[in-house]
């Protein structure tokens, strides 16, 4: 069984990227950044644990006809002991539910993702491969910014993944 360590599943959240989606709020998170929304999050060791019953129950969550998304956030979706489960869960969500968009929320930013070549950033590209839009960027307190949409601080930016593959450089999404 491939491991995940999560905190919550939100089953009509409205709130972390367009539509209404199902939201997967994983745990473990190494950026620590001041003022997170969810600092409980933070510790891996107490998160939950993920298995095939609960992946089924999330896979019948988003299997709904009205669900448009799936967003991927924390703690840190791409935290390393969670890689191997979030891109099991983005494989099987690619394969079985094609037309919804995965959002993910990470602390990482896309081009350092893609600038380096070690085992835990080639696990980091082929999962927001697999994704449609990335937030990314830690939370800065000082940048903090309550009018911005699906982000919490003015460094984060909403990145259209397929674009950005295409362009090779970084596309944000409107």
């Amino acid at each position: 069984m491939i491991i995940i360590k999560y905190a919550q599943i939100r089953e009509m959240d409205i709130s972390n990227g367009e539509g209404v989606g199902v939201s997967l709020f994983v745990q473990g998170c190494p950026f620590h950044c001041i003022n997170c929304f969810n600092q409980e999050t933070w510790n891996y060791d107490k998160g939950k644990e993920w298995n095939d019953t609960i992946k089924n129950t999330f896979l019948n969550l988003i299997n709904k006809s009205y669900i448009t998304r799936v967003s991927l956030l924390g703690g840190e979706p791409l935290y390393n002991k969670n890689l191997d489960g979030i891109l099991d869960l983005c494989k099987t969500i690619k394969g079985k539910y094609f037309s919804k968009t995965i959002w993910i929320y990470s602390g990482y930013k896309y081009e350092d993702i893609f600038n380096s070549t070690s085992d835990d950033m080639l696990k980091r590209q082929e999962i927001i491969k697999l994704c449609d839009i990335m937030v990314d960027g830690r939370f800065v307190e000082s940048l903090k910014d309550m009018n911005l949409k699906f982000r919490g601080s003015s460094n984060q930016r909403l990145i259209s993944i397929k674009h950005s593959l295409e362009k090779r450089c970084i596309v944000l999404y409107n």
